[in-house]
């Protein structure tokens, strides 16, 4: 999404005219939800997607048409098997999708609004005005839009209308939600706080990682004490990179309720100072990879240095959703699986797929016994 609205900011600067499409919202099951994003231009590319099939492209080839005449629309399409029998996406589900032309540079202040309102990581809600008459701004038109910071105060609106409508508009979408929805012909995307990913250990499994996650849309962050191993060169998409004994450096790193803290070093000793070190802390997630015979040997040992138990107890361990992994690169998946299961359903969806931690009601072994051996993987960073 990001891309894309940085090439949408681009084009526009240097003159050109586009349509933005963006799906405002969704009823059942849908190839995209709320949100996404397509820029279509006159010669028929598009960077950003609508979920493919036969909806992206009637809305495409509409796109083209409202290139030449302008103006703004706002439509239902049902996905039904009138209208996605050929794709093979005869889902069931409804999509609201608003396109509008946009031929100057004010559409490319909004789209820099909400770039750096993403850089920015604590997340952000954009209020889309879908049905007129709307009772906190009834002057405000379909398809205006608006974008309220984390802290609920108005940050952009297009086009640029009365303030006080504005206002009204960022008050009535500045309510705590966790999915989009559409009240009173107000939709409200809820584009939520960027997860920071630290990845302790800048191994085999560290490096897969963090390309993976990246690509998930997490802000990597590597810590190692050896600068041969945590750099660009074989970290290109790590946002920050942390080189030091972990004593100093993960004492120090900003661990805040956004970040994801993913324990992977080349050894136990590490391991074991590692999740000494970050199992106390705001993280809203500590995972611990490797054996459940080695995942015990750490956690033994540091009950017995006297970190609190509840401490140890929100440690994931071992981790990555059971898929039965054997290579660097399926650990990874499995891993990254669960990170994301965890940032996007909540941990106890995360639970209900197989994320477990050591001090858990069921024991590691008796989990253990649950799962098919050929599901079982006990590795090593």
């Amino acid at each position: 999404m990001r891309e894309t609205m940085i090439r949408l900011i681009d084009d526009l600067s240097e003159g050109h005219s586009r349509v933005v499409c963006q799906v405002i919202e969704t009823r059942g099951s849908t190839p995209q939800k709320a949100g996404a994003y397509m820029v279509v231009a006159d010669d028929g590319r598009q960077w950003g997607t609508l979920g493919g099939g036969c909806v992206e492209n009637e809305v495409k080839t509409k796109s083209l048409m409202t290139l030449a005449a302008g103006g703004r629309s706002i439509a239902s399409y049902v996905l039904d098997h009138d209208y996605a029998w050929a794709d093979g996406l005869i889902c069931g589900g409804r999509m609201v999708i608003v396109s509008e032309r946009v031929v100057d540079r004010s559409f490319a202040d909004y789209a820099r609004a909400w770039v750096e309102l993403d850089a920015a990581g604590f997340g952000f809600r954009e209020a889309i005005v879908q049905k007129p008459g709307n009772e906190a701004a009834p002057q405000a038109e379909p398809g205006h839009r608006f974008l309220i910071d984390h802290k609920g105060n108005l940050a952009a609106a297009w086009p640029v209308v009365p303030s006080a409508e504005s206002l009204a508009i960022a008050s009535a979408a500045n309510v705590s939600r966790n999915r989009p929805v559409t009240e009173q012909g107000l939709s409200v995307i809820e584009w939520p706080a960027r997860i920071q990913l630290l990845i302790v250990g800048a191994g085999h499994v560290g490096q897969a990682v963090a390309e993976l996650a990246a690509r998930a849309d997490f802000e990597v962050a590597v810590a190692d004490d050896r600068a041969q191993f945590a750099n660009m060169e074989r970290f290109p998409t790590a946002k920050s990179f942390h080189v030091g004994p972990f004593e100093e450096t993960l004492t120090t790193f900003p661990v805040t309720s956004r970040t994801y803290a993913l324990i992977v070093t080349r050894g136990h000793g590490h391991d074991q100072e590692a999740v000494g070190l970050l199992a106390d802390t705001p993280a809203a997630y500590v995972g611990l990879i490797g054996s459940r015979r080695k995942i015990r040997m750490i956690m033994e040992a540091l009950a017995e240095q006297g970190v609190p138990k509840s401490a140890l107890a929100r440690v994931k361990a071992p981790i990555g959703l059971p898929i039965g992994s054997q290579s660097v690169f399926e650990i990874a998946v499995s891993v990254v699986a669960e990170l994301i299961a965890w940032r996007n359903a909540g941990e106890a969806k995360a639970r209900s797929l197989g994320s477990t931690s050591y001090y858990e009601e069921k024991t590691s072994a008796e989990i253990s016994e649950a799962v098919p051996a050929h599901f079982r993987a006990e590795v090593g960073p």
